[in-house]
């Protein structure tokens, strides 16, 4: 069956695939299409501004933390009722896990969902050399397919044609268009205090200014043509497919300050028996009274410090029900709330919920960075035993305390990170962003220790 997709890749980090892949989303989008946005790796900022532009969710397509078989579901489910899916790849077409292999790369994502890449090549102060290296990334592989080229940052019409001449006649793919080298299109700098002011749209006028120039220097309807392939085989059972009713709540802290989340995580819980019940901290929303579990994702808590530290009465009731025993995963910035204080760069000090005797103190650099395989410490109800998962860390706090403390984790993917996180009874929280695809007896024991809770706390 056909489908229409399209991998945007650069020949490194800083090419402007994300310019590009937000620019061909916003003028498809313009013209009527339904957009859906995924993203190769564990990055969440770029997702957020997919979902602005398309207005679906974005999802990651991560072969390193995921199957063939679960990453081609995640596709499958994530592009149901799109006209066209646009994936973003991450830092060069074949940057990944490692040197040697291909693995958690942009090319393994197009290999294994068989999509064809348009390449970004950063042309300029060059002429003829584009097509040397856009040859060059042909000839690494025989496994994918460069169906095209986009030119970034031209400096003219008589640019782009030099480049367009040289690139087809040595390398026989089509150069589809170019952006201009102009500041006005170029991304604000991305940093982690970015993703609010999308959500908030302080940046819809550049996403529809960027779509516009977009439309103007690229061949839209080449690029649909090209897109078009065979869809992924699909496996016999759906991955995300519900197969409990629901028998727990749990109640997801998700806003400005709390939204790094997968969605598959949110499938996969509700799949195991959760209804899931969103609330939000920075709008002075107490923990749901009838929950019997609290998930804390990452985001963005030091953006937000001031108004967190404001927030005494939800702080309070989150801290009651930890200390009650509530089964509780938090994940980076909801470990970081669950502290005592978060600590700025300039020794501001904000007081957070206090569940967690420690601190966080933020600094300039980041203080780790990778993928992670974990098992659970000593006591861990969520990784007992040799159950292994995976996910990402990603983040510039230092979690301090003078007291001793049980970790939550034992990583591997480090050489300097052995433990990680904090556990105290059902309390579960570290640094470790998860994938429960990685390892849904995670979610299923989650859900097991939620309804055990809710035993004895509600079922008198």
């Amino acid at each position: 069956m056909p489908d229409k997709r399209i991998i945007i890749a650069g020949t490194g980090s800083g090419t402007g695939k994300t310019t590009v892949t937000l620019g061909l989303m916003a003028a498809l989008s313009q013209k009527g299409y339904e957009v859906q946005g995924f993203k190769c790796g564990p990055d969440f900022i770029d997702p957020s501004y997919h979902t602005a532009v398309t207005g679906r969710v974005s999802r990651n397509l991560d072969s390193w933390l995921l199957s063939e078989e679960t990453l081609k579901d995640v596709y499958i489910k994530g592009s149901s009722k799109a006209d066209i899916s646009v994936i973003e790849g991450v830092m060069g077409l074949f940057d990944g896990k490692g040197p040697l292999t291909n693995e958690g790369s942009t090319a393994e994502i197009s290999r294994i969902t068989n999509t064809k890449v348009i390449l970004v090549v950063d042309c300029y102060s060059m002429a003829r050399s584009a097509a040397a290296i856009v040859q060059g990334f042909q000839n690494f592989t025989d496994e994918i397919t460069i169906a095209g080229v986009i030119a970034n940052r031209v400096g003219g019409e008589g640019h782009y044609k030099i480049i367009k001449e040289a690139v087809e006649k040595e390398c026989g793919v089509p150069v589809i268009g170019y952006l201009p080298y102009n500041q006005d299109i170029e991304l604000p700098e991305r940093h982690l205090g970015l993703v609010p002011s999308i959500e908030r749209g302080d940046l819809d006028d550049f996403f529809t200014g960027l779509g516009e120039s977009f439309s103007e220097t690229v061949n839209l309807d080449l690029l649909l043509e090209l897109s078009v392939s065979e869809y992924p085989d699909i496996s016999d059972k759906p991955y995300f497919s519900p197969e409990k009713k629901a028998s727990v709540r749990i109640a997801v802290a998700k806003d400005e300050a709390f939204s790094f989340y997968y969605e598959e995580n949110f499938e996969i819980l509700e799949s195991c028996g959760a209804e899931l019940v969103f609330f939000s901290p920075l709008k002075r929303e107490l923990l749901p009274e009838d929950v019997h579990g609290l998930y804390i994702g990452g985001g963005f808590p030091e953006v937000f410090a001031k108004e967190l530290e404001e927030q005494k009465e939800v702080k309070k009731s989150i801290l009651i029900s930890v200390e009650k025993g509530l089964p509780v995963l938090a994940e980076c910035g909801g470990f970081m709330f669950l502290c005592e204080k978060i600590i700025a760069t300039d020794g501001s000090e904000y007081k957070m919920a206090g569940a967690i005797p420690g601190v966080v103190k933020m600094q300039e650099s980041l203080a780790a960075i990778g993928y992670r395989e974990l098992t659970g410490a000593y006591g861990n109800y969520l990784l007992p035993g040799d159950t292994t998962a995976r996910g990402h860390e990603f983040h510039y706090s230092v979690f301090h305390t003078d007291g001793e403390y049980i970790a939550a984790w034992k990583t591997t993917g480090t050489e300097n990170v052995k433990r990680e996180g904090y556990q105290d009874g059902n309390l579960m929280a570290g640094y470790t962003h998860f994938h429960f695809a990685s390892c849904p007896l995670m979610a299923e024991r989650w859900i097991r220790k939620c309804e055990e809770w809710k035993q004895l706390n509600f079922d008198i």
